[in-house]
């Protein structure tokens, strides 16, 4: 029998139990369900309300959204979920309208990937994990307005993602006026002449094709043919983010390659700076600015153009354009644009053997190479391997300073990822380079003065030598030279010399490459887009919205060995000819026409980077939303420039993903006037994680955690020694724990107070299921504080409490208010327990007033428990919404305090006087003790340093 049924609660009829909380928690979630506890009122539409609710000042509290597993939730994943809620109880309590729901983040892999495996449609998987995770979340008694919850899968909802991706399709970005700007408005510049086509010709004399081609170059959402991270073993396309350090597949850990395949992008690129700048007025840990900072990766530099033999240039950036004379040969990335074009059909004559890769032609050899290079992932080609290779494309480009010719390789070292695919190499002074140029008997230069005694003859050194703090040498021609110049100021000239002669410019690179956003799957958005016969792609009109999912029989998309980069995607929907062969008006004048659908699917993404908006406005089907809703919860406010949720709380983990994509597509949408909060989140804060101990038998195999039996230290598992370490908890680990076994052992409000008490919020802290007891106890003594366990009736008297029962009421009213405010909810506990503990010690019947204060205090924590005690303390208005108790200062200071005098540094007496004494009052006490004056023996005073309350330092003349 558990602790929480033996024989002497069953003795006492009225006590806290298991049972009874169970009782108490189903008929007060069925209550504030039934009278709409929870609803916040919008300022007008259909969800307006109260209104003078809806004048009191305003509070959006966000939780990221969970993704309905069919494992359903352990005690982990409600954490968040369950801080927001005090949260946001105490905010209602201190006069705010606050606005706290939750939705579903429901397309993606997992359902797909179920669907194949059971032939279950991942609408009927999904529906039904969101169905039991709902019931396991309404049982923690979150406060929860239930009118705005929804998931994305719903086509009401996805119909305005499509919309959005409309938007962006149908804008382009204006770097002259810094923000997104109709495509409609470009179109014009380009037909009056204003802004010229790329070639000269006037618009009209473009056809269709090339003037598609022309905006694509332009647009904020485009298809193109580009590297993408390509998954055999998925089927799917990956964006960058997606893929492991060690590249792989973030989800399944499959092999991942470079391919070139025609893919939708967003230019999330556009907005970098704008990206970057704004975290400065963000409410953010710093460590999540940090990874953002660091995943745009701003660098100033200068473009540089080296010509190649022919027509074409090589475009470098370059950070260290200073060095300039020193680059001694060329390095492009194996995937890049130019190296078909610039391959020459036979080697130069003189070609270095070491060069060629032992290929009979420049082609053979870079073919090969490239083959080479597209089976290793990024992180495989950026390490520091010892043995460097490449092959030489045979073309020779020209270094615009010196007027050399330097050969043009190619190398897996160089990423299309980073600036423009290309490099200048200069082997004296970077060590990828030196090792690239040793392999390849290539000439060096010094150009950087060395600090050491290595002197300046590269061939001689062990490695490379690069300084900012150095002078330039070897760096002249007839027109310029940096020789003697520092650093900076050679930066600074070259740059200028560069422009002045039209090969290059000063210029800023970004790290933030443009997000891939198709996949290779059913389970996802369809794209509102059609191709016509000639490939033009074209958005549907919005009356086409949404454009939803067909039923097909095979939701798999096509996958291959996971080691076979030689292979390309096959959609599910492009099996399904009926659904991509169409024939529509698209209103355009041009009548009814054929055209294929886009048989790609967004990625998930897609519907997490505007929820916070369909919280607003849930049930708008004419707009994304009602613009007086959205100015009145997320507009821009004082110490909120930007605007965004008040609060948004989930995990670490994605700090670059979806808060960088959700920020993108604000921005999109308040460049286009149709949102006024250029930010979606104000303040973010990140959960800390809870762990469990995960045991392992001899094998390496996690056993189950729960039966698992300590012995002198030591666990056993069926009589065998396992292992224990602190890790995830997770079912495949064997150490999950769900709410519903503690729910069932203890009570919600049980589960609620340990998983606040367990540690400050934002730190990973380990479960233990034996100290969950704690909780309970304090929950049973405060029932018992109010209520006779034996009769059931209220104990409490209308008589005032006495002088120190109310510091320590007003003491604990203080600290547990400010705790609250600062989501301090573990340190807050510990206030209520130690004046629970307080009152009980005190012994006799609670004053009312103390009483009704204790259960406010305690109902953002425990809001079940909170609730049944308000009611039978007389009151017929939920706790929801009472005031949270105000502190009387009074009472808070401590009624005396110890002041120590010293005489010449060693404490001669100890005062116990008012907190509030002045300097004066407390130097004259000091002088006339007793203790003091036998100190000083009738010598004079010097000096007397007062700090009152607490010290009064008296210095002897």
């Amino acid at each position: 029998m558990s602790e929480t049924t033996s024989a002497a609660e069953t003795a006492a009829p009225h006590r806290y139990t298991a049972a009874m909380a169970a009782d108490i928690e189903a008929r007060w979630q069925d209550f504030w369900d039934a009278e709409g506890t929870y609803e916040a009122p919008n300022p007008s539409g259909d969800l307006a309300g109260d209104a003078e609710l809806a004048a009191r000042p305003k509070k959006f509290i966000m939780d990221m959204f969970p993704y309905p597993s069919g494992a359903g939730l352990h005690v982990g994943h409600p954490l968040g979920y369950i801080a927001t809620d005090v949260f946001a109880r105490h905010q209602r309590m201190t006069g705010h309208n606050v606005l706290h729901t939750l939705g579903f983040d429901a397309f993606g892999l997992p359902a797909e990937q179920y669907a194949v495996q059971t032939g279950t449609h991942p609408r009927v998987s999904t529906e039904s994990n969101i169905e039991n995770m709902t019931a396991q979340l309404r049982r923690l008694g979150l406060g929860h307005d239930k009118r705005r919850s929804f998931a994305t899968i719903e086509s009401e909802y996805y119909k305005w993602t499509q919309w959005i991706f409309l938007q962006i399709f149908n804008s382009w970005y204006d770097t002259e006026a810094d923000r997104a700007r109709p495509i409609a408005e470009l179109v014009a510049q380009f037909e009056s002449g204003a802004r010229p086509t790329p070639d000269g010709r006037d618009w009209s004399a473009l056809s269709a094709v090339e003037r598609a081609d022309v905006l694509g170059e332009y647009r904020l959402a485009y298809a193109s043919d580009a590297p993408v991270n390509w998954s055999p073993g998925l089927g799917t396309v990956l964006a960058n983010e997606e893929v492991t350090a060690d590249g792989r597949s973030e989800r399944g850990n499959f092999p991942v390659f470079k391919a070139k395949l025609r893919q939708w992008n967003m230019r999330i690129t556009a907005y970098a700076d704008r990206l970057l700048n704004d975290l400065d007025g963000l409410d953010w840990p710093e460590a999540i600015k940090l990874q953002q900072r660091n995943w745009i990766g701003r660098s100033e530099g200068a473009r540089v153009d080296f010509p190649v033999d022919g027509a074409d240039s090589i475009t470098v950036f370059t950070t260290r354009q200073d060095t300039l004379f020193g680059a001694t040969y060329m390095v492009l990335a194996p995937e890049h644009e130019l190296v078909e074009r610039i391959t020459p059909a036979a080697w130069p004559e003189g070609t270095h053997a070491v060069w060629t890769g032992g290929y009979a032609s420049p082609a053979e050899a870079v073919a090969a190479y490239r083959k080479l290079a597209a089976a290793k992932s990024d992180v495989e080609r950026q390490a520091e391997a010892k043995d460097k290779t490449g092959v030489f494309t045979g073309a020779y480009a020209t270094n615009p300073v010196s007027g050399e010719k330097v050969p043009v390789f190619i190398a897996d070292y160089v990423l299309m990822g980073y600036g423009t695919g290309a490099i200048m190499a200069v082997p004296a002074h970077d060590a990828r380079d030196f090792a690239f140029a040793r392999a390849f008997e290539l000439p060096m230069r010094c150009v950087v003065e060395p600090s050491d005694d290595r002197g300046t003859d590269p061939s001689a050194w062990d490695d490379a030598f690069g300084s900012y703090d150095a002078k330039l040498v070897n760096s002249a021609n007839d027109e310029i030279s940096l020789d003697g110049l520092g650093v900076v100021d050679a930066k600074a000239r070259i740059t200028e010399w560069l422009t002045a002669h039209g090969v290059g410019e000063g210029t800023v690179n970004f790290r933030l490459r443009d997000w891939l956003f198709s996949r290779q799957r059913y389970w996802g958005e369809p794209f509102p887009i059609v191709y016509d016969e000639d490939g033009i792609a074209h958005p549907l009109p919005e009356s086409m919205l949404p454009l939803e999912l067909p039923e097909v029989d095979d939701y798999s998309p096509r996958t291959f060995d996971p080691d076979d980069a030689d292979t390309q995607p096959e959609t599910p929907l492009s099996r399904n000819a009926d659904w991509v062969d169409v024939t529509l008006d698209l209103g355009d004048g041009n009548g009814p026409k054929k055209y294929r659908r886009e048989t790609n699917t967004m990625p998930n993404w897609a519907g997490s980077c505007w929820y916070e908006l369909r919280y607003l406005d849930p049930n708008n089907d004419q707009k994304l939303v009602d613009p007086a809703i959205e100015q009145y919860w997320m507009g821009p406010r004082e110490g909120q420039p930007t605007g965004g949720v008040d609060l948004y709380v989930g995990g670490a983990e994605h700090a670059v993903l979806h808060l960088l994509y959700a920020r993108f597509w604000s921005k999109v949408l308040h460049d286009l006037g149709h949102i006024s909060s250029a930010e979606p989140f104000h303040k973010l804060y990140n959960q800390g994680m809870i762990q469990a101990f995960v045991y392992r038998d001899g094998r390496g195999i996690a056993v189950p955690a729960a039966e698992v039996e300590e012995r002198d230290g030591q666990f056993y598992y069926q009589g065998e020694k396992v292992s224990r370490v602190l890790g995830k908890m997770g079912k495949s680990l064997k150490n999950a724990v769900t709410p519903d076994e503690i729910c069932a052992e203890y009570g919600a409000d049980t589960l609620r107070l340990y998983e606040m008490a367990m540690g400050p919020l934002d730190v990973s802290r380990p479960w233990d299921t034996r100290a969950v007891v704690g909780q309970f106890r304090l929950l049973q003594r405060l029932w018992r504080n109010v209520v006779d366990e034996e009769t059931g009736a209220v104990t409490v008297v209308d008589t005032e409490p006495g002088e120190e029962t109310l510091r320590a009421l007003h003491k604990a009213i203080d600290g547990v208010g400010q705790d609250m405010a600062g989501m301090r909810f573990n340190t807050a506990i510990a206030k209520v327990t130690e004046l629970n503990n307080h009152l009980t010690k005190a012994g006799g019947p609670l004053s009312r007033s103390v009483a009704e204060s204790l259960v406010l205090l305690v109902a953002p924590l425990a809001p079940h428990i909170a609730e049944e005690l308000w009611r039978r303390l007389g009151h017929t208005e939920s706790v929801v919404h009472q005031d949270f108790p105000v502190a009387d200062p009074a009472y808070v200071v401590d009624e005396t305090v110890t002041c120590v005098v010293q005489v010449k540094g060693k404490v001669k007496a100890r005062l116990e006087i008012s907190p509030s004494i002045s300097d004066e009052e407390l130097e004259a006490l000091a002088l006339a003790d007793p203790a003091v004056v036998a100190a000083l023996d009738g010598a004079g005073i010097r000096k007397v340093i007062v700090r009152a309350p607490k010290l009064v330092n008296i210095v002897p003349a």
